[in-house]
């Protein structure tokens, strides 16, 4: 009897041994659940927010009507950027761009603008764990926002405007990143002005995440 109580001892503490790596094992795989391959914010939750700062070269649209026209005149031009990441794919950016315009017609146009973007990035998110080394992220937005501006010769005016983007970051860790795209973006007409600007614009710069 003592014999079967000892042998039925040993089998039930093997069998216990063999089931604690077990344990330890499935909680590390729901740990990694958590933290990993299916965690659309694995980047978010550690790098939320980030600030940026650009240049924008920009080659403005012709001004003018039928009859006679101006050429649009090439600019440079800063802007800066404050934005939060809602999603490892998905973040929302606001921008302030210092408009910058001039025409052969010796016409010249500033303003400050501000928008609001939505942008797409083209990241691993659902296996971002395995990934995590990605350095380059293409990535595409929209935005929309106004522009308070200013001219020679007429009163100043406020004018809706709307952009179309799409860059490459190149990041180095998950804290800086470089940058460099392209957006398209379209001034409104509003009060004295009475004509539409489009520019297309080519944009560099450096964001860091915190």
């Amino acid at each position: 009897m003592k014999k079967i109580l000892i042998i039925g001892l040993l089998m039930s503490g093997a069998a216990y041994a063999e089931a604690v790596p077990y344990r330890v094992e499935a909680t590390g795989e729901s740990m990694a659940a958590q933290s990993g391959k299916n965690d659309s914010e694995a980047l978010a939750r550690v790098r939320r927010f980030y600030v940026g700062g650009f240049y924008n070269f920009s080659t403005w649209s012709d001004l003018g009507n039928g009859t006679v026209k101006f050429k649009g005149e090439n600019k440079g031009g800063l802007e800066a950027v404050a934005g939060v990441r809602v999603y490892d794919t998905f973040r929302l950016e606001a921008n302030y761009y210092n408009l910058e315009a001039a025409w052969d017609s010796g016409f010249e146009m500033s303003g400050n603008t501000f928008m609001l973007n939505a942008i797409f990035d083209a990241r691993m998110d659902s296996i971002y764990r395995m990934f995590k080394t990605q350095k380059l992220v293409p990535y595409v937005g929209v935005g929309a926002g106004f522009s308070m501006n200013e001219a020679t010769g007429l009163e100043d005016w406020t004018s809706p405007v709307a952009s179309v983007l799409a860059g490459l970051g190149i990041e180095l860790g998950d804290r800086v990143a470089f940058d460099v795209g392209y957006r398209y973006m379209y001034v409104f007409e509003s009060g004295e002005f009475d004509t539409g600007l489009g520019a297309h614009q080519f944009r560099g710069g450096i964001r860091v995440s915190f």
